[in-house]
């Protein structure tokens, strides 16, 4: 039987995939509250990570608003499977940094960090 937090992760996913049969969300409880693990099928990731992660992001904010409501603290986790190895990974939101080889890739370099720093809500 699956809780309210599952049910309304799975309803918002299954909404937006392409592949509603591959969602699974399997819940732990731990030392820091609920953890909801939520695997999809690999060509469905990119829809429930969405453009720089807004829309898991968008989800972790609506998990944030059922724990309060439920005194509980929510963290979901978006777990990638489509590796090849069979093993799950979790997904990393922020890209890997490389260093600059010339001027203006300082330049790009800057401009990005400064786009990503606009998008943070303070």
């Amino acid at each position: 039987m699956s809780t309210i937090d599952q049910q309304f992760i799975e309803y918002i996913v299954k909404s937006l995939v392409s592949n509603p049969d591959a969602v699974q969300i399997e819940r732990r409880i731990d030392e820091k509250g609920v953890l909801l693990e939520l695997t999809v099928d690999g060509e469905d990731l990119g829809r429930v990570i969405g453009k720089r992660g807004a829309t898991a992001q968008s989800l972790r904010t609506l998990l944030r608003a059922l724990g309060t409501k439920n005194d509980a603290r929510y963290n979901l986790k978006i777990v990638d499977t489509s590796n090849g190895d069979n093993s799950a990974s979790p997904v990393s939101e922020e890209p890997e940094e490389t260093a600059p080889t010339n001027e203006s890739d300082v330049v790009k370099n800057t401009r990005k960090e400064l786009e990503d720093l606009d998008d943070l809500d303070i």
